[in-house]
């Protein structure tokens, strides 16, 4: 969903089948692994290009959709997360304009427009004063937004990093309690069990007056309180020489579409009682409790400056997939020595089914050492957004090596558990999808219409398929 992390230079790939070495849970660091390591059997088989894909969604962005202010270098504004509820789309982020039909409006991290042309904006208004990570909504019900953050205001009301607004006046709803000692970074909305329950994450260890869930806890819809439905004990760290400081916290989520398991990402080594590292399931029945869905790829670690590196997962549409988008580089043991391994800057395609045994990717693509940031998918292509120069890449490192494709800030993947090969132009020579690089692309949302994608304006940066006027916000419809 959305970057962590400044923004930096490095991108790979395709490895089909292959399993990674596995290194112990906890601070041992990750195992070397060189190509002939009989772990690595697979990694020197790489997937050619497939050509265009015609049931994708069109790489010609729809026009006259809001956008970020372009402003000079130096100045740089992001969309962290779009959502749809019913007509209308919301999104939420870090800016202070947003351009529509030629003309300037004040918006304070976040706003709303309408999900169909021409995308007029709506006089929604809520003016939270810091940055707002996340926006979810009861399904079929848009009357109230539940937002998480880093704000301690919104609408002149005083309240600390989540509140729940009425989407009509634009006002906190008082009956919800809006008190997180730190970080909101993700609220999903659980609706498939009775009574409804908000998963809400990030790096509070108190939230609206019970320290007994830190980092993700589980509230009433109503109240804000908390309901008693999870209880994780989210602990740990990734600890590893010469690794840079990080800390316990949840990141990012997502709802399996049938409502019924969800994935969490994070920094922690153990949850639930079990050890894991960088994501894992939660089944949500009667409790939320931890799923045995697993892989030893994600008890690797990459390089020092980026020890959280899977911030970003994405179901199939049948639930069958789990795809994961990373950053990281590196393993923080590469020796130098091409192709690639381990599950650093790629896109990679894991079973959903939870095993008494940790699975293995069924495909991985490196973008060679450039990070990705979002990833979604539908039944014809798997999405990915970052900063990203090339696809199929694992022969290069800040360079383009045998192999590689251009594919700059997007790419679109065959999905599936024998995909993984890149959808090009009709000379294959790049990638179908193309957008400006920028910091990244924060967040991908699939609809009924289109692929939705929110990213930045680094740079004065604009362009999204080639068509400059997409600051921030570019769609992509089928």
């Amino acid at each position: 969903m959305r970057r962590t992390g400044p923004p930096r230079s490095w991108s790979g790939a395709i490895v089909i089948t292959g399993v990674l070495a596995a290194v112990a849970f906890g601070s041992a660091p990750a195992a070397s692994a060189s190509p002939a390591d009989p772990a690595q059997a697979d990694v020197s088989s790489v997937a050619q290009q497939s050509g265009p894909c015609s049931s994708c969604v069109s790489p010609t962005p729809a026009t006259g959709t809001p956008q970020l202010v372009r402003y000079p270098a130096g100045t740089t504004e992001q969309v962290r997360q779009i959502v749809q509820c019913g007509s209308k789309m919301y999104a939420v982020g870090t800016f202070s304009k947003i351009t529509w039909g030629g003309k300037n409006f004040a918006r304070n991290n976040i706003f709303s427009f309408n999900a169909t042309a021409p995308y007029k904006i709506t006089g929604w208004k809520p003016n939270a004063n810091g940055e707002v990570n996340t926006i979810a909504f009861a399904p079929g019900d848009c009357s109230d937004a539940y937002i998480g953050g880093s704000f301690t205001s919104v609408g002149g009301t005083a309240v600390d990093n989540i509140a729940k607004v009425d989407t009509s006046t634009g006002a906190v709803v008082p009956a919800f309690a809006s008190n997180a000692n730190k970080l909101v970074e993700t609220i999903q909305y659980i609706n498939t069990t009775s009574p409804s329950h908000l998963l809400v994450g990030g790096k509070f260890t108190t939230i609206n007056g019970n320290s007994t869930d830190k980092f993700m806890a589980s509230l009433a819809p109503a109240t804000g309180l908390n309901d008693g439905y999870l209880h994780l004990g989210i602990s740990g760290n990734y600890v590893y020489p010469g690794v840079h400081s990080n800390s316990t916290g949840i990141y990012n989520s997502q709802l399996s579409p049938g409502g019924s398991k969800l994935l969490v990402e994070g920094t922690f080594n153990t949850v639930g009682g079990l050890p894991r590292q960088q994501i894992f399931m939660l089944g949500l029945g009667s409790s939320a409790t931890v799923t045995g869905w697993t892989s030893n790829d994600f008890n690797q670690h990459c390089a020092v400056g980026h020890p959280f590196y899977v911030q970003a997962a994405a179901w199939s549409p049948d639930g069958n997939t789990v795809y994961v988008a990373t950053t990281g580089k590196v393993l923080a043991t590469w020796n130098k020595t091409f192709p690639l391994t381990g599950p650093c800057d790629v896109v990679a395609a894991y079973p959903a089914s939870p095993t008494s045994t940790p699975v293995t990717h069924d495909w991985i693509n490196y973008t060679g050492c450039d990070s990705l940031f979002s990833v979604a998918a539908d039944s014809s292509a798997v999405y990915i957004g970052g900063h990203e120069r090339w696809a199929n890449n694992a022969n290069g490192c800040n360079n383009l090596g045998p192999g590689g494709v251009p594919a700059p800030g997007m790419g679109g993947f065959m999905p599936g558990a024998s995909g993984g090969s890149l959808w090009t132009n009709s000379a294959g020579t790049a990638g179908q999808y193309s957008r400006a690089r920028g910091l990244g692309a924060d967040d991908m949302l699939i609809t009924a219409a289109g692929l939705w994608i929110a990213s930045d304006n680094f740079d004065g940066e604009s362009a999204c398929g080639g068509v400059n006027g997409h600051a921030g916000i570019c769609f992509l419809p089928y």
